[in-house]
């Protein structure tokens, strides 16, 4: 993933020896509101690193430091149950969609444009990679998230309205930001 000089924002991939960082970082307050119970987060991105999920896992670092997660998961490849049924969206889009999920390690670090920034320099990176249709799907009651994500250009996709069960499904609009 590529890195954004000015911001000091890069991206690496997950190893083994992140585990117990993000096991931390998972069962942090903030965290606990949005995300699931910390082991079996911590047992799919396992899976991940592992090679039994096609989703890729990331340490957002902000110059040199660990300072959040985020990652991108092949929609096509989680048309599968439960998926289908907790979030029927994901048969209404593209095949080749993709979909992102981020979270800052600290609390102290929401609300400062650190993950809209983030988001925004990942979503370019993926478009370089040739990804177009890139999705993330926030609980509407998040408004935090849901405000970092129109700032990185994520728009709501009006034909999936009143269709996405109890998430907001929003689409990157390129040049929206």
């Amino acid at each position: 993933m590529a890195e954004e000089a000015s911001s000091g924002i890069t991206f690496r991939p997950v190893t083994e020896a992140d585990l117990p960082l993000l096991a931390k970082w998972l069962a942090r307050p903030h965290w606990q509101e949005w995300w699931g119970e910390p082991e079996e987060e911590l047992g799919w991105i396992r899976d991940m690193i592992e090679g039994r999920d096609t989703t890729e896992p990331y340490v957002l670092m902000i110059d040199g430091t660990p300072a959040g997660y985020i990652q991108m998961w092949r929609i096509a490849d989680n048309r599968v149950e439960p998926w289908l049924t907790e979030a029927p969206w994901i048969a209404r889009v593209p095949d080749d969609a993709v979909g992102v999920d981020l979270s800052l390690a600290d609390g102290e670090r929401l609300s400062r444009g650190i993950g809209s920034r983030a988001l925004a320099l990942f979503v370019s990176d993926l478009r370089a990679r040739g990804f177009v249709n890139i999705f993330i799907d926030p609980d509407p009651a998040n408004g935090r998230a849901v405000r970092a994500y129109h700032k990185a250009g994520f728009r709501p996709v009006p034909e999936l309205e009143g269709r996405t069960g109890d998430v907001l499904v929003l689409r990157h609009v390129e040049d929206s930001q």
